[in-house]
């Protein structure tokens, strides 16, 4: 039922009418009258009796006879909701979109397809340059289960790469599931498998489409029609039949995280669904998580990875500008924006007629200001929050309240001049074009994302997942303001700033054809070197390891308990915390609210979970009016 009180957690049983019997099969939506009210559900399976010993009522309609949630994603929802601590309808939510009558009415059935017809055989140059790369394919069409973690090499067509993986799976006749993080991504890996599968043999689900069209698309999956479906954070539940893979590309990327109750991440679900379905399963990407690498450490999957001959024959030639060797060359490197090397490294690129991409940290223009004189950050005379500019012609503006600040003044020197603290997309382009005059300048980010650039000379500055694919590749990449990512005060900044690089790197051209990645950071940096070899399996090792030693996710379970401080006491003290949990905290999170942390060991995070929900179940049976969020290994832990 449609009802996210946690102590209604469970299925409850109804009596089927003579007239609703051959319409009420499991999986489809139905009314039922709950404490007076009619409510929305979903009928989960039919019974001969019911061991309930009191008076049943009577289901009060079937809403439609479609059967839209499949056995195998209901199993999947219920484990997904005690893995998070959450209720069965909040998953539900997820999983199952919203009907639309008209379109259940209209969906056809889809031509006929010859089976096998259409379908292409992998490219040479692609799986097999790694080295179980083939093997992995043929473990696809043969039906096994086989788990890897996959590290892409700089330049891979990684789309066509997983439509193959995909091919493989069909050939053997099963179904696949294949989730990407945005929008862009989704559009090359659409392309990849119509160019790969050929027509009528995959979906694609994404927002933007309207809610008609990816009802529509759903049904396609639901009524088992197509094989695969490829989609963003949503897709992991797509109700794809005799399921044989599952693969989510860059599974580091935030958007990965649903922002709903119960908060789950799309590699989670998807890991758990090729438990349940015995399936295999591809995590992928140009960098690699400690999620990954455990994966690993602990057998669960196998690593593919291309041999180093092959990895430095593909990589661009990656230089450092705070290695001592530069700095005898350019003593300024050190504090320079944009070093001489990088200045170099852009104008041969731009002579020799390819593009070049800059990735900054921050978009915007001056999103942080600070008083020319004394250099105290510039706030808000209102509400204390920090300035910024929008153009070179603009007043500060308050990034918390909106508010012009033209008359601004400096509280503790009094001066009213203003310098820049952080420099975004939109001033590193003015400065690009004014260093590079006579070659165009474009910029890709939150108001514009480009998604290809031609191969000819012009300057891209992108801001960090914006960037485009260049025909050929890109001649140049900078990373500028590496400071910026590697000092954010966050459990993933190492992480999350050797995804961003790599990915960044991954659009360069070889350095057989010139290409070169410059990145503005010392080159003892762990990070650094791992881009230096192209390593990410090296870096996610080590950064797994020191998460171990301090007890970190995943190397550790833990959960976040957040609500204003009676609420959390409450929560805690009604908890059955199982033997061993460490109970940290509290600290400030906003709002007057504070927030408490619980870690156990990973063997004892079943416990951990089953004993938040319990609590939970506790408050809402005595209608505590004060929430409380309960997260489960939050994205965010500090």
């Amino acid at each position: 039922m449609d009802v996210a009180l946690a102590h209604l957690d469970r299925p409850f049983d109804y009596l089927v009418s003579t007239g609703d019997d051959e319409a009420a099969q499991p999986g489809v939506r139905v009314k039922v009258r709950f404490a007076g009210q009619l409510v929305s559900g979903f009928l989960l399976s039919r019974a001969e009796s019911s061991e309930h010993p009191g008076k049943l009522s009577y289901l009060e309609k079937v809403v439609s006879a479609e059967r839209v949630l499949d056995p195998d994603v209901a199993q999947l929802a219920r484990a997904v909701a005690d893995r998070y601590a959450g209720n069965l309808a909040d998953v539900l939510r997820l999983a199952v979109p919203p009907r639309h009558a008209r379109v259940e009415s209209q969906a056809a059935d889809p031509p006929a397809i010859e089976e096998d017809s259409g379908i292409k055989e992998p490219a040479a140059g692609g799986w097999d340059s790694y080295l179980t790369g083939g093997a992995f394919l043929r473990a696809l069409r043969d039906g096994k289960p086989a788990r890897a973690v996959w590290s892409g090499l700089p330049g891979e067509d990684w789309p066509a790469r997983l439509a193959e993986a995909a091919a493989a799976t069909v050939l053997g006749g099963r179904g696949v599931v294949i989730v990407v993080a945005d929008a862009r991504d989704l559009d090359r890996v659409d392309r990849a498998l119509q160019a790969t599968l050929g027509p009528g043999r995959h979906v694609a689900l994404n927002a933007a489409l309207g809610p008609a069209e990816r009802y529509r698309r759903f049904l396609a999956a639901s009524r088992h029609q197509v094989p695969v479906v490829v989609g963003t954070r949503a897709a992991v539940w797509a109700p794809v039949a005799d399921l044989g893979l599952v693969i989510i590309w860059d599974d580091g990327d935030d958007v990965h995280a649903e922002p709903r109750a119960p908060y789950p991440h799309a590699r989670d679900v998807l890991l758990t669904r090729a438990r349940l379905a015995d399936c295999a399963a591809l995590v992928a990407g140009f960098a690699r998580t400690g999620e990954g690498q455990l994966l690993l450490e602990t057998g669960w999957a196998r690593e593919i990875t291309a041999d180093r001959a092959v990895r430095r024959h593909r990589s661009p030639a990656i230089t450092p500008t705070g290695d001592d060797s530069q700095l005898a060359r350019d003593p300024g490197a050190v504090v320079a924006r944009l070093p001489s090397l990088a200045w170099q490294a852009a104008r041969e690129a731009l002579q020799a007629g390819t593009p070049v991409l800059v990735q900054v940290p921050r978009r915007g223009y001056l999103p942080s200001v600070a008083c020319a004189e004394c250099r105290s950050p510039a706030r808000c005379p209102h509400c204390s929050g920090p300035l910024g500019l929008q153009g070179a012609r603009d007043v500060p503006v308050c990034h918390w309240c909106g508010r012009a600040a033209a008359a601004w003044e400096c509280p503790v020197c009094h001066d009213r001049r203003l310098r820049a603290s952080v420099i975004g997309a939109r001033r590193t382009a003015e400065e690009m074009g004014r260093a590079f005059a006579g070659f165009p300048v474009r910029t890709s980010g939150r108001d514009e994302v480009l998604t290809t650039v031609a191969a000819e000379a012009a300057l891209v500055v992108s801001t960090p997942g914006a960037e485009p694919v260049a025909e050929g590749g890109f001649g140049a990449v900078l990373l500028l303001d590496t400071w910026a990512l590697l000092s954010r005060a966050d459990l993933r900044a190492a992480e999350e700033t050797m995804r961003r690089w790599l990915n960044a790197a991954a659009l360069a051209r070889s350095a057989a054809d010139g290409g070169r990645v410059v990145v503005v950071a010392d080159g003892s940096l762990a990070p650094v070197q791992a881009l230096l070899r192209w390593d990410p399996g090296w870096f996610a090792a080590r950064e797994l390891a020191e998460r171990r030693d301090l007890g970190f996710p995943p190397a550790a379970r833990m959960a976040s308990v957040t609500g204003l401080t009676v609420a959390v006491n409450e929560l805690l003290g009604l908890a059955r915390l199982p033997e061993g949990a460490e109970v940290l905290g509290p600290v400030p999170a906003g709002e007057e609210q504070e927030r408490m942390l619980l870690r156990v060991a990973r063997s004892k995070a079943a416990d951990l979970a089953h004993a938040l929900h319990e609590a939970a179940g506790v408050r809402s049976a005595r209608k505590a009016a004060l929430p409380v969020r309960i997260q489960v290994d939050p994205a965010d832990l500090f």
